[in-house]
């Protein structure tokens, strides 16, 4: 079929930036976080490196990585398209915060 591409989903949760500038997850007023799922489109710009990594939604809200998987092809639209890849990464600790939600949310 012309026209397709590699898709991959996204886990991710939100973030908001601290005084000194550093990723944050972004927390309700209980302290609570939600992870939420993203995809690569057609028009996604830079390419994922390791997870971690922050993007930009459509919205110009910004993610950090927590999981990616493959998405069959046919399956896209099941999931909102990201914007961009940035080149940054959240520190190990808001990573392994994410990631521990991750997995409790599995159970």
């Amino acid at each position: 079929m012309k026209g397709k591409y590699a898709v991959s989903q996204y886990i991710g949760v939100p973030l908001e930036t601290d005084d000194s500038g550093n990723y944050q997850i972004k927390r309700d007023e209980n302290g609570a976080f939600k992870l939420h799922s993203w995809r690569t489109g057609k028009h996604t710009k830079g390419k994922f490196k390791r997870l971690g990594q922050v993007f930009i939604t459509e919205n110009n809200l910004m993610v950090a990585i927590v999981q990616d998987y493959p998405v069959v092809f046919k399956d896209r639209h099941d999931y909102t398209p990201l914007q961009r890849f940035t080149n940054e990464f959240v520190a190990d600790d808001v990573l392994e915060a994410a990631t521990k939600e991750l997995k409790n949310q599995a159970k």
